[in-house]
């Protein structure tokens, strides 16, 4: 389908006319031992119970699972899944490095209507040798992935690319949420929303849930299909993830959107 060194057409130009993202033709899965990635498997598993967990408290968890690690070889394996866990409250004493900190601009924000907030974030997805990441960008109105991309990187010019095809596929938002993650507070990223004249929303330091809309997806995704399904490459893992992405925007209703599709919200209103 791809054709790779093609006389007249980039992987991109033939990527556009095939409307597929490119990620998921050339990207191979990022490699881990074997070992490893059965503990990275497990930690993802465990952060939809216990988000909670530190260093020490999942130590304990894996120990349970069979697995005896020191705390440096968990650090380094929460920071390859993106483990993100989640305080009571900011730590205040803790500095954020990143050149670009915003606001949390949703806390009794009414969301009522498409288009008013985006909100953006990247999960780690296991395969059968090796891992990608996801990312997408999600309506909190309808609940609508207006795009979506993996890759085995997460590098800011992948999210960037990401955001500016959602703005042009559907128009740009008012507000756009994140969190403080190095990929989104990066100064080609922030450019890109502030050139858009889009305001910039971002997550509290430990405040997972301020994003808690785009966490419910990464759990609904994971336990509807990546979970069931053991995918062998990025070719594959595209493909699956590209019919489960049009079941969830067309077909899977929401209870909470009085049992409509976030399609048939969106499109309605947008």
């Amino acid at each position: 389908m791809i054709e790779k060194g093609h006389p007249k057409l980039s992987i991109k130009e033939q990527c556009e006319l095939l409307s597929i993202h490119r990620s998921g033709f050339y990207y191979q899965p990022a490699q881990e031992s074997a070992m490893n990635l059965e503990i990275m498997q497990t930690l993802d598993k465990l952060y939809f119970t216990v988000p909670f967990y530190g260093v020490l408290r999942l130590r304990e968890e894996l120990r349970k699972h069979g697995f005896e690690l020191n705390h440096k070889r968990i650090r380094r394996l929460m920071k390859m899944i993106n483990w993100r866990t989640i305080y009571r409250e900011p730590r205040t004493t803790v500095i954020n490095k990143a050149d670009y900190k915003y606001p949390y601009l949703l806390r009794n924000l009414k969301v009522e209507r498409v288009n008013q907030v985006w909100a953006m974030d990247i999960t780690y997805i296991p395969m059968k040798r090796g891992f990608m990441y996801l990312t997408a960008i999600i309506d909190l109105h309808s609940r609508y992935v207006v795009n979506w991309s993996i890759s085995n990187t997460m590098t800011t010019e992948w999210c960037v690319e990401v955001l500016q095809q959602a703005i042009e596929m559907h128009g740009k938002p008012e507000i756009f949420n994140t969190d403080q993650g190095s990929q989104f507070t990066a100064e080609k990223f922030i450019n890109t929303l502030k050139s858009n004249e889009i305001e910039i929303s971002m997550d509290g330091k430990g405040r997972a849930l301020d994003n808690i809309f785009i966490e419910r997806l990464w759990r609904t995704v994971k336990y509807e299909n990546i979970y069931l399904n053991i995918y062998e490459n990025g070719v594959d893992l595209y493909r699956g993830l590209n019919q489960y992405f049009e079941f969830y925007n067309s077909d899977r209703k929401h209870q909470s959107l009085n049992y409509e599709t976030p399609g048939s919200r969106y499109k309605r209103v947008a």
